[in-house]
């Protein structure tokens, strides 16, 4: 497809090439279109029909935005910032330099212009700072009729044409109405006889995450973002959230394998970027497990009495590392969709527990049968069995109460990573481990 871009491209016939464009899906496009040279980019740009050429663009990185409508003429950059999504120009002049967002801004009406200053205004990662202002809105007394035709003159500039919000005589949310509703209506039928009056609506500083949270529950195709005296600000789409449930599940994955979430793509990112995102947690994890060894120091006689002991400690704390990353993989998860909420603790940690004993009394029984294959004595094995039942029920107890209590303090549950929950066990797994042998061997 590059190749026949590319031909289209110095093809003298103009229709060929948009015939070409206009044959592909707009996200294809933008892939090639990261393959052009610039200049090619810019060029390509500026030959394709305008909606198509804004679409192409907020599928690029904003740099790349800014770089292409940089170099196009005033009129065609106008253009097609004036047909991309609001939220998509919000991202990019946040993005640049503000005297490059200035020169953008110039680009756009007045009115348009002031929607998307107070768009910009909203914290990173907020409700506010993911709505367009592309929208479909009609008054509370307006009839169907009426309604249709303001659709109709309008509608081609809504990003969803699925709901329409009504306003009432102040400009606040009154309510919402689809288009099916609409269509099925009497023309003469007024909008706040047969709109839904109790509308799903977030406040504009709601975290992006909590937002695509409520969208799914509902089931909705778009929610609108409202001022705290409901005034309407813009809606999210559910082609946003997606891309906010794709960042953060992607921003979670990264923390649970120990490591600072990415800000940009993997091939994106640097060598000295990947390690500034990676030596802050191994440091901590380094520092943290050497308290391992000190376990070990201490427990040095029982070890030298019974040698046989240490056959068994990568087995016995990999055991509890391996059950606690299971715990926190699913509570994290179950966190980050809402299934689980902190006041739930008690519940978790009851589930959780009794699955505990049932693995914990599971590997017991595999650990003792190792240990007889071993022929290292009855005793031994009945320390190995008793030790990893306790090490799975701990391992149990410590991954399911630290998400929780992390969340209910307002930091980020996957912080508690796979890596983190092994090193916490391991130590103490070795102290229930030495603990049983001192008791069932009486030894020193």
């Amino acid at each position: 497809m590059y190749r026949k871009l590319k031909q289209a491209l110095n093809a003298s016939d103009p229709a060929a090439f948009t015939d070409f464009v206009t044959r592909l899906q707009p996200y294809d496009l933008a892939e090639i279109f990261k393959l052009l040279e610039p200049d090619e980019q810019v060029e390509a740009t500026g030959r394709l029909p305008t909606p198509l050429g804004a679409e192409i663009l907020e599928h690029l990185e904003p740099d790349s935005q800014y770089r292409i409508l940089n170099r196009l003429s005033h009129e065609t950059a106008a253009a097609l910032l004036n047909e991309m999504s609001s939220d998509s120009v919000v991202d990019l002049l946040l993005a640049i330099h503000p005297h490059q967002a200035d020169k953008m801004m110039d680009a756009l009406p007045p009115d348009y212009r002031e929607k998307i200053s107070t768009l910009m205004t909203f914290p990173p990662d907020s409700a506010g700072s993911l709505a367009t202002v592309d929208y479909l809105a009609a008054r509370n007394a307006w009839t169907v009729d009426q309604t249709l035709q303001h659709i109709r003159k309008v509608g081609h500039e809504a990003e969803l044409v699925s709901y329409i919000y009504v306003l009432d005589t102040y400009g606040k949310l009154a309510g919402v109405i689809s288009l099916k509703e609409m269509i099925l209506a009497q023309p003469e039928t007024l909008l706040a006889e047969i709109m839904r009056k109790d509308v799903v609506a977030v406040p504009a500083e709601m975290d992006q995450q909590e937002v695509a949270s409520i969208l799914s529950r509902y089931d909705l195709y778009a929610i609108p973002v409202v001022t705290q005296d409901r005034r309407l600000i813009g809606i999210i789409t559910v082609d946003d959230l997606i891309d906010v449930i794709h960042e953060e599940a992607t921003e979670d994955i990264q923390k649970l394998g120990g490591s600072q979430p990415l800000d940009v793509p993997y091939f994106k990112n640097s060598i000295w970027g990947l390690f500034r995102k990676r030596i802050g947690w191994l440091l901590v994890l380094f520092v943290a497990e050497a308290y391992t060894g000190n376990v070990l120091r201490h427990y040095e006689t029982t070890l030298e009495e019974v040698v046989a002991l240490s056959f068994f400690i990568p087995l016995l704390i990999g055991t509890g590392g391996n059950s606690g990353t299971q715990i926190v993989t699913t509570l994290v998860r179950a966190l980050g969709i809402g299934e689980v909420k902190v006041r739930d603790l008690w519940r978790v940690l009851r589930k959780e527990v009794l699955t505990g004993l049932f693995l914990g009394l599971s590997m017991g029984a595999i650990a003792f049968l190792r240990a007889q294959l071993l022929g290292v004595g009855f005793d031994i094995g009945a320390v190995v069995a008793t030790t990893a039942l306790f090490i799975v029920i701990w391992s149990s107890i410590v991954a399911a109460i630290l998400p929780l209590l992390l969340h209910q303090f307002k930091v980020d549950p996957a912080v508690v990573s796979g890596p983190l929950i092994t090193t916490l066990v391991d130590g103490t797994g070795l102290i229930i481990y030495f603990t049983m042998a001192r008791m069932i061997l009486h030894i020193g």
